[in-house]
């Protein structure tokens, strides 16, 4: 059993640190919660229920954003239900409200309660209510209880980390299956930027723009994917057949692949592109999870199968930890790294139609940046750059420490030019545990000098 959780810890060592990330924001981040909602309307209506008969006057008072909106609709009709009379819904500033209590007071309606939340019930036009509104000098304030919880924690964010990572964890499958043959690929982000571009544009120019039909729509991903993909062949091709270094090639084709999009799109953005376009990007059909984040979950899945227990896995290793012995041994090594290449350029290309998605238009600048956040959730989730060594499950760990790290510091206000020394730190200090995890630490001491 103990070796047993040596080898488990030797590969995902790093889930320790994302759960001691996690417990440290939630500690930074642990503050008074004010609940809105359906939830909060049901919780609150009760509670009004104890204070009040049956026939007596509500006033509800709520902002005009949509999760207010949903908090007063929830209310009326649960009070309505309950046979109390909803003399107006507020949704607005505190002049709205100002009206509505200026009705009821022309109309010399008593209000026996005024239902809010913490925010609209501290307006100035609740301040010395029985002075300037005597219908309302009697009025129950009513909010929904408030408790003790922390930002990081709260559904919503948790859901946000993961739909802000989807993109980096996905093209970071294949990334780590090119650093695993000992490579490294610099043109993902500009394959976002293209497969963006092509989607949108075939979807304008070939599918009927915002009238495409799902089918016109598929198309165009496919095809927006599979352009990536023989870009990524190419890349491949070069490396095993004239011995290019894949530094260079690659940035190479990051180059390619950033002028090709910005040649389709005249260096424009494409927003001509159908409603139900977001779907990939931005709804959430399976389970309350974001499409694309349960996408993500399948294709790790399927990376994971295929790395350990299939022939295509055993060939990745065997080419990355030594491509000459492998080679004797019957691996076709200059297939494997076409293939490697070949995914990670359909991976970008899968990266740049969600991107596409969640945005609802493709532009040549999308993916800025891109490939060093992926390269680093391979690195920071325990691949080797030496190649031969890393975890298709340990690079998801990976992207969620670095999605983790970036959403923590937003929520506790730290600078985005601090983040990025942050980053960097954090990718330095992946790669120093790399090298002493390989050869110990007494052994990277005395070789240092």
């Amino acid at each position: 059993m103990n070796a047993k959780l040596k080898h488990f810890f030797a590969d995902y060592g790093m889930v320790a640190v994302l759960i001691l990330l996690g417990i440290y924001y939630s500690w930074v981040t642990w503050e008074e919660q004010h609940p809105t909602g359906q939830a909060a309307a049901t919780r609150l209506a009760d509670s009004i229920a104890k204070t009040h008969a049956p026939q007596s006057r509500i006033l509800i008072v709520a902002r005009a954003n949509a999760e207010d909106r949903r908090f007063s609709q929830s209310l009326k009709q649960a009070l309505e239900g309950a046979d109390y009379q909803v003399m107006a819904v507020v949704n607005g500033d505190p002049g709205d409200a100002r009206r509505a209590l200026t009705q009821a007071q022309n109309s010399e309606q008593t209000i026996d309660g005024i239902a809010g939340n913490h925010v609209t019930l501290n307006w100035a036009v609740f301040h010395d209510l029985g002075s300037r509104f005597p219908v309302a000098a009697k009025a129950t304030f009513h909010q929904p209880a408030s408790y003790h919880w922390p930002n990081f924690l709260k559904q919503e964010n948790l859901l946000n980390v993961a739909n802000q990572i989807v993109v980096i964890a996905i093209i970071a499958i294949g990334m780590t299956m090119v650093i695993i043959t000992a490579g490294i690929d610099l043109s993902v982000g500009s394959f976002i930027a293209l497969s963006a571009v092509i989607c949108a544009w075939l979807i304008r120019e070939k599918g009927g723009g915002p009238e495409a039909s799902n089918l016109a729509m598929t198309l165009s991903c496919f095809g927006a994917i599979g352009a990536c993909g023989l870009l990524g062949a190419f890349s491949g091709l070069m490396i095993t057949q004239f011995a290019i270094p894949p530094f260079i090639v690659t940035l190479g084709m990051m180059l390619v692949g950033s002028g090709l999009a910005f040649i389709i799109a005249d260096g424009q953005s494409i927003y001509q592109l159908p409603d139900s376009f977001v779907w990939l990007g931005r709804g959430d059909d399976f389970l309350g999870l974001p499409n694309a984040v349960f996408l993500m979950i399948i294709l790790y899945g399927l990376a994971h199968v295929a790395m350990t227990r299939m022939r295509i896995g055993r060939y990745i290793y065997a080419s990355g930890g030594n491509a000459v012995a492998a080679k004797l041994s019957g691996v076709p090594v200059k297939r494997v790294l076409i293939t490697v290449y070949t995914c990670c350029g359909c991976l970008a290309g899968l990266g740049g139609v969600i991107t596409a998605s969640q945005l609802k238009s493709g532009s040549p600048t999308y993916g800025l940046m891109y490939e060093l956040y992926v390269i680093a959730a391979v690195v920071v989730g325990g691949t080797s750059l030496a190649g031969g060594e890393g975890k298709i499950l340990g690079t998801l760990i990976g992207a969620f420490i670095i999605a983790v790290i970036q959403n923590g510091m937003n929520l506790t206000g730290v600078e985005s030019y601090t983040q990025k020394v942050v980053l960097g730190l954090v990718i330095l200090g992946a790669v120093l545990l790399d090298r002493v995890k390989k050869r110990g630490w007494r052994a990277f001491r005395a070789s240092s000098f």
